[in-house]
């Protein structure tokens, strides 16, 4: 898609532009080249560079081979792959230790403050995370943290699940979190695509699916959030509301432990469509990501 189109480009969730919105063109991506833009992103690990100090989350690893663009979408891929060279380190909580599997992380290289994040993206089918979150100044915003494929009788609704959070890293909330909701979708978010937009402002979070408002957080309810009662103290006296400062955004895959772990290949891909049950491989299908900003 050339320049001229991209700029063209509305909110789903607004297509007449009441709100005056701009396409920021340094940090959206349609997605459409060969390879991914590394002048836009990093992959996590490319040349040693791991930003956060995040190598994943065990047992799951960063590849940099786990990234692909194909049919006009980016492809995140979660392998099962003993054979690689994992890293020897260890989760410093758990002692868990990475092994077995890798997966992959892509985060912009520009920050922003405030603005309306548009995604459309499949999760994948199996026994791992698909998400959009961010970083930046002391923060983590987790816009989606979906888990394809529940195996455990008493979460199996949770393959329609939308969760997401606020993360204080400063010394005072340690990464603990802040406000969090989760919320039933009414559809498997690995059976099909979907676009997932984000309007983060001043005043909080509205959150729209395919176009139209679902949900809508002020800042005073995320502050009147017992996170010291809810989330091992949270961030103590401080405001919930962090997320004031720009950010990055990162699209990744990760092992959530608590819900589950492929123990192998065919645990991994028992999901899959006939065809795709023998390649090693789950894809987070990510069709496009636009970021739009007040004019």
């Amino acid at each position: 898609m050339v320049e001229e189109e991209i700029g063209e480009l509305l909110p789903m969730s607004d297509p007449t532009n009441i709100g005056q919105w701009t396409l920021n063109t340094d940090i959206s991506d349609e997605f459409e080249g060969e390879a991914l833009d590394e002048t836009k992103w990093l992959i996590q690990g490319r040349n040693g560079e791991y930003k956060s100090n995040f190598v994943g989350r065990p047992p799951s690893q960063f590849s940099t081979e786990n990234v692909r663009l194909e049919d006009g979408k980016l492809k995140l891929e979660t392998r099962w792959d003993p054979d690689y060279n994992f890293s020897p380190a260890t989760h410093p909580r758990t002692g868990e230790e990475f092994k077995n599997i890798t997966t992959a992380a892509v985060i912009t290289k520009k920050e922003f403050l405030y603005g309306y994040m548009e995604v459309k993206c499949k999760a994948a089918d199996a026994e791992i995370t698909s998400s959009f979150w961010a970083t930046g100044n002391n923060t983590e915003f987790d816009f989606f943290e979906m888990f394809g494929d529940h195996r455990q009788s008493n979460k199996l609704w949770r393959d329609q699940e939308l969760w997401w959070s606020i993360h204080d890293w400063s010394s005072d909330g340690q990464g603990r979190t802040t406000y969090t909701e989760h919320h039933d979708l009414g559809f498997r978010v690995a059976s099909d695509f979907h676009v997932y937009g984000f309007e983060w402002d001043a005043n909080g979070l509205k959150i729209f699916i395919d176009g139209e408002l679902f949900r809508f957080v002020s800042k005073a309810t995320i502050n009147a959030y017992d996170d010291v009662a809810n989330s091992n103290g949270g961030n103590g006296a401080k405001e919930n509301f962090v997320v004031t400062k720009p950010i990055a955004l990162w699209f990744d895959q990760e092992t959530f432990p608590w819900h589950g772990v492929p123990d192998s290949k065919a645990d991994l891909e028992l999901s899959s469509p006939i065809g795709e049950k023998e390649d090693g491989k789950v894809d987070f299908e990510i069709e496009y990501l636009r970021v739009w900003q007040k004019s």
